[in-house]
């Protein structure tokens, strides 16, 4: 099981936008890279694709490696680490490690 998922909302703790949250947009676990809403924006020049469709400049978010974020608890909405438990059913869930809740 992954400690960040899609959606979670994250702090930076390092890099030029360090001290931003966010919201996880997507994750690739086999790089080790998230990328997060408003964070690392990046210009990419596109080239036209169809005819009558014009190239540019566009702003998209950049990846970020999962060491230099930390996931917000939404309980006592801090940057956290994070724990695993598991049920008496079986299933395995993720935990705060400061308040214990389960995120």
């Amino acid at each position: 099981m992954l400690k960040i998922k899609k959606n979670d909302k994250v702090k930076i703790l390092h890099g030029k936008d360090s001290g931003k949250t966010g919201k996880v947009l997507r994750y690739e676990p086999a790089k080790e890279f998230l990328y997060v809403e408003g964070v690392n924006v990046v210009k990419v020049h596109t080239r036209s694709k169809k005819q009558g469709q014009s190239g540019g400049i566009i702003s998209k978010e950049g990846p970020i490696h999962v060491s230099n974020v930390a996931v917000v608890c939404p309980g006592c909405s801090k940057p956290v680490r994070v724990g695993f438990e598991v049920k008496d059913s079986g299933e395995k869930f993720r935990v705060c490690k400061k308040c214990g809740g389960q995120l």
